[in-house]
Parts: C-alpha cells; structure tokens; sequence
C-alpha cells in the first residue's frame, strides 16, 4: 500500500466530495478516542474508492484511492454531508452501528445507502465475523490490531497508525461483492436490505435519571449505599471531565462499589477496599472519604431508591410457548445456517409468546419484527403456536 494521504484542510474534504460524487460506491471507516477522552470524537475518517479514468471507473488494484480526513485539523466537513446522504451512492462500513452514531453526533452527519458487510457475514452464518477475521478468510490478510486501542487524538498520526486505519477500507469493495453475491444466492440479500435501512437510523440516546441506574451491582444497594454510590458517580464524572480521560480511568467499578458498601469514615479503611491501590487512595482518598461521610450525613428521606417495577406473574401457559418457540427456533437456525439469535432474539420470541398473534398481519405489526422476519418464518412461527 502506498504513503496514503491525509486530508486536513476545507478545500480537500471538497474536492474528496466532488470526487465521491462521481461514484456508484466507496468504502468508510472512522477512529475514535473512547479509550482516551471523557468525550470520545471523531479522530480520522477513512474513505476507499475506486478513481475515475476518461469517465469510467477503472477496477484495477492501481486505480484504488485509500484518504484518510483528520477532523482534527479545523476543516470543515460539511461539503460530505450530501453526498454521505445521498441512497444512490453506496456506503460500505464494517460494523457500522458506532460510526454511524459518532459521525451523526458529531458533523450531523446521515448516512443513506449502507451496506454492513459484518451485518452481511452474520445473515450468511460466517462463525466470525470480525474484520480480521473476514478478511483473513477471504483475502488471506492478516491485520495488525495493534492500534485499536491507540490514541486516535494524538497528532502527528504515526506512519503505521496511518498504514493500520488505511488498511480497514482497503479490501472492503470486494468483501462487499463477495458478501451480496452470496446473500443473493441465498436469497437473502432483502434480508440484508432491511438491516441496513434500520441501522441507518442509530443515534446516541441522551442519558437520563441518576447515574446508578446504568451502574451494574447498584440494584442490590440500600439506600444509604445507594446514595453513597450515586455521590461518588457524580464525583468520578467532574474529575474524569476535568482531567478529559473516560471514568474508569479515574477510579473503576469495583472500587466505586466497593465503596458504596462499605461506606469507609478513617484513611486506613480505605486499604480493605477492593483495588483501592495505594497511590490511587494517597490522590482521591481525601475526596472519597469527603464524599462518603457526606451522603451519610443525608436525611433518611432524601436517600435514593432503586426502582422496583412489579415483577410479571408467571405465566405458565406463556412460558411453554416461549420454550416451544426457542426449540422450534434452535432447529430453524440449524437449518439456515445462522446463528439463532441472529435468526430472532428471545425479546422477539418472549413477546410472541405472550401477545400471541393469530394471524400474518398481527404478527408483522408487533413492535420489532422485522419483515423478512414476519415472511420467512411467520408461518412457521404460527404453526408453532397453535399446536398446543
């Protein structure tokens, strides 16, 4: 692969755009820094494309153009905007859920026309269907994944962090036409179709009520702890901000959890605490000893309570059809070739199982079935349920 170039100036994300005007496909990527900053962003964008030559598209190695655009720079991107949009031109990403949701967030970015070729590896029953993994199968090529926890933000880029994102494009052309050709043989290039209109549509949802809520372990707290921990939540949050790092890097979980259990009020009961190490507890222990004596201080009536919703009564009827379902659904699979939940999630099945559609038109219109779902397997599914 050649020195690959990198854009960073407003005019050259215009002449990158007028140029993927001209095109029936190109391939995208994008680094983030999640592993690095409280905010993750957008580090580099890479775009793979096959260049024009007389007016036509010429498919040789030669001809494959791989740019690599560093938001980074200042430069304005919204003359992409258009053409990122438009369904006529296809998109290829790989594992394009978290792309789609960083580029929308952060340059309003849409993008119509995607083709998913991990979304296309799952609907073919590939074992794995991870890009080195894929490509290794395909294209015997094996990709270094040395940098996929790299610093994306740090400029300058290093040569192999430029050879690395420039090497996730490359081959995504022709696993693309590999992949639709296979779903076409298979009949299930539709399916792919509908998978990749609703990924079309993921955005970040904002993030509401207290921090415990999406703390894994707090639904078990007292309240007492349960302020504790959600005191210190709030904390982690200031700090991970200021310090611009992801929480985890100022204090982790467990030591949070830890914590919140055992509700520490001396220096020295800070060492019983779960991977409090010592020179985590000589920076935050002050703060965390502060914190801690402060929510105990809190009047019984403004502690937090976890939410509790009303547990549903078994249903036993309803349980048989679930468990006939996930049986008639394990034999399905196998015969597909797919991985079951690929096939359709036990969410699917549980509100199957408890709705109990009676007809093809009731069980399409169930919230989250899909229709290559409802007309491959409808009829199957309602036999299912009327046996009884």
């Amino acid at each position: 692969m050649s020195l690959v170039p990198i854009l960073t100036t407003t005019a050259e994300v215009e002449q990158l755009a007028s140029a993927l005007e001209q095109l029936d496909v190109f391939a995208v990527d994008m680094e983030a820094d999640s592993m690095h900053s409280y905010q993750e962003k957008v580090c580099l964008i890479q775009f793979t494309y096959l260049e024009k030559n007389n007016g036509e598209i010429d498919t040789g190695s030669d001809n494959k153009k791989t740019v690599l655009l560093d938001p980074l720079a200042g430069c304005d991107l919204s003359a992409l905007l258009p053409v990122m949009a438009q369904s006529n031109i296809r998109k290829i990403f790989h594992a394009a859920d978290y792309d789609i949701r960083c580029l929308t967030r952060d340059f309003n970015m849409t993008i119509n026309g995607l083709f998913d070729t991990m979304i296309a590896s799952q609907l073919l029953g590939e074992e794995r269907v991870g890009l080195a993994d894929v490509l290794e199968k395909y294209f015997s090529v094996t990709l270094d994944k040395k940098y996929q926890r790299a610093d994306w933000s740090k400029r300058p880029l290093s040569q192999p962090m430029c050879d690395y994102a420039a090497g996730d494009t490359f081959y995504l052309h022709e696993l693309a036409q590999i992949l639709e050709d296979k779903l076409i043989a298979k009949d299930r290039l539709w399916w792919a179709q509908e998978e990749f209109g609703l990924l079309e549509q993921a955005r970040f949802q904002l993030k509401e009520g207290p921090m415990f809520l999406r703390f894994k372990g707090a639904g078990v707290l007292q309240p007492r702890s349960l302020a504790v921990l959600e005191a210190l939540l709030l904390w982690r949050n200031r700090e991970a901000e200021r310090r611009d790092c992801p929480a985890y890097k100022v204090l982790g979980n467990k030591i949070l959890l830890s914590l919140a259990c055992t509700c520490p009020s001396a220096q020295d009961e800070l060492k019983k605490v779960d991977d409090f190490a010592p020179r985590l507890i000589e920076r935050y222990g002050k703060a965390t000893l502060q914190i801690v004596a402060q929510s105990m201080q809190l009047p019984e009536d403004r502690l937090p309570h976890y939410p509790r919703s009303e547990r549903p009564k078994r249903d036993v009827v309803v349980d048989k059809r679930f468990n006939k379902l996930k049986q008639w659904r394990k034999g399905k699979a196998e015969e597909l070739g797919l991985d079951p939940g690929i096939l359709i999630n036990n969410t699917m099945l549980e509100t199957i199982a408890r709705l109990l559609p009676q007809s093809a038109t009731q069980l399409t219109q169930l919230d989250g079935m899909k229709m290559w779902q409802s007309q491959v397997l409808g009829d199957e599914i309602l036999q299912v349920l009327s046996i009884n």
